[in-house]
């Protein structure tokens, strides 16, 4: 059993250790945990800078899941571990983990510091909308028990995979091996949801991060989605933006890992 923090809802937080060094925390996108994900590769890759933690956003691996579930017992969740961190953080975040570090740092003393990579928000038209229904769907399969449903329509209208990359995850019995992050969808659906607006991010959207921020697009990845990580630095007072050269949405620990570096040093 890895150690664990306790949230203020009383949740239990696991999380890992590894490096020594200033504290940095990375923070999952959707359906990955310590154990299926990009965060323990990266804290490998990043071990020999800093102390870094990883942990399990709520309702995954090691951490519990109290209802009922609002995007602000995410935020303590995170708080939590900053707690565990010794209270003075920078932060590392992916896919719609993104929006749950922004939210926790605007209202979280202690955060130095953000580099953030690819937050699935719409701020143009160059993204093809989502299914009006989307959220109300993914609600009703989690409640109906459908967790593998979930996941496809997750899969199908909020990632838009191709139909014939979705045909071989049905075919594989993807779905199913993926139905216990099913329930935790809606958490990051909840987070990002908001900003599906295909206009840009409303002036001050987070007014208390005045700290140093690096917002990354893969330089692969969709045109909105690139966009989207340019309108999060126009929106903060003391970001930057930068293009990875090379890589999509999976980013890959040794191309970020040196970004991350740099811009900590």
């Amino acid at each position: 059993m890895m150690p664990s923090g306790t949230s203020k809802d009383g949740t239990q937080i696991g999380y890992s250790v590894v490096g020594s060094g200033p504290a940095i925390i990375l923070v999952d996108g959707a359906m990955c945990s310590r154990e299926m994900g990009p965060a323990t590769p990266l804290a490998e890759a990043l071990k020999d800078s800093f102390t870094v933690y990883t942990y399990d956003r709520r309702g995954r691996g090691e951490s519990g899941d109290t209802k009922p579930y609002s995007t602000q017992r995410e935020i303590e969740d995170l708080q939590a571990v900053v707690d565990a961190a010794g209270g003075s953080v920078k932060l590392y975040a992916i896919s719609s983990g993104v929006i749950v570090a922004l939210e926790t740092a605007n209202v979280t003393p202690g955060i130095t510091g953000l580099v953030l990579y690819e937050a699935p928000i719409f701020t143009d038209t160059t993204r093809r909308p989502v299914p009006t229904d989307f959220v109300q769907r993914m609600d009703k399969l989690v409640a109906d028990g459908d967790n593998a449903g979930a996941v496809k329509h997750f899969m199908q209208n909020g990632i838009q995979v191709p139909w014939f990359v979705l045909a071989m995850m049905q075919m594989f019995g993807m779905f199913r091996k993926m139905a216990p992050v099913g329930p935790t969808l809606p958490y990051d659906v909840a987070f990002v949801s908001p900003l599906w607006t295909y206009r840009p991010i409303p002036a001050n959207r987070w007014p208390n991060v005045t700290v140093p921020v690096l917002t990354i697009g893969g330089g692969k990845s969709d045109q909105w989605m690139q966009n989207a990580q340019k309108a999060i630095a126009a929106n903060l007072p003391n970001a930057q933006h930068k293009t990875l050269a090379g890589q999509n949405h999976m980013v890959a620990a040794p191309a970020i890992a040196p970004m991350i570096k740099e811009f900590f040093a």
